[in-house]
């Protein structure tokens, strides 16, 4: 499913690539227009992007579609999208346009059986969003808590049909000051489908630990837009 081990994030909010501080609403820095920078990307050598509409996930519907559709229209990797997608229609739609997984957070945890509905026409279709704050599963921007553990939730949506899990610490994300490993362990011990980390990668020697963790590949976004090494520096990891 995944090809290489780093997949750079191309977050987007009001048309611009944004990278947020800990999921906050309004600490965002801007990086110039996603196309561009999908573009870049995948020059670099990606072979998989994340794709984040922020507008989306704060607005509980999709935002940024012109966005998207350019991406799609300009590059020919994979690409996985998340932000916004709330229906088992919309996830559906979303596939059927060429994007390769969509990831469910918010619409998983309000109804989980959603995953088995969009699994039954696209097995490999769906990655479910295990966001963490204060060791608790959050959703809507991550400004709610569920009362969920992340294992234990990844368990059941293994069982439903996700092709895959995303784990985003969101305690560190975006602050480049490192990982935390055993958060990551833990999902990874708990289901046999891949893991993708998110959150806190600051340096090269991060994608090393996250990559001893056991996780399929990870999500790198500021320490790549801010330079802390560059994309070919971590595929060659």
């Amino acid at each position: 499913m995944f090809e290489r081990f780093v997949v750079p994030a191309v977050d987007m909010q009001d048309g611009q690539v944004v990278q947020l501080v800990g999921g906050e609403r309004g600490t965002g820095k801007e990086y110039g227009e996603p196309v561009d920078a999908a573009r870049k990307w995948v020059d670099a050598g990606a072979r998989t992007l994340h794709l984040v509409d922020l507008d989306g996930a704060f607005e509980g519907e999709r935002v940024n579609r012109e966005a998207v559709d350019a991406i799609l229209d300009a590059v020919d990797v994979d690409v996985q999208l998340g932000g916004g997608i709330r229906t088992a229609a919309d996830a559906l739609d979303i596939l059927d346009q060429g994007v390769d997984r969509v990831i469910l957070g918010t619409a998983a945890v309000e109804n989980p059986e959603i995953v088995a509905e969009i699994a039954e026409e696209y097995p490999d279709g769906v990655m479910v969003s295990l966001d963490s704050k204060g060791g608790e599963v959050v959703v809507s921007g991550w400004t709610e808590g569920t009362g969920l553990d992340a294992p234990e939730a990844a368990v059941r949506y293994e069982e439903l049909g996700a092709a895959a899990i995303l784990f985003t610490d969101v305690d560190v994300e975006g602050q480049l000051e490192g990982v935390r490993t055993a958060p990551v362990e833990r999902l990874v011990e708990a289901v046999d489908i891949p893991v993708v980390a998110s959150g806190g990668v600051a340096t090269l020697d991060d994608v090393r630990a996250l990559q001893e963790t056991g996780a399929a590949a990870v999500v790198v976004g500021t320490a790549l837009y801010e330079g802390a090494f560059t994309l070919e520096e971590a595929l060659d990891i």
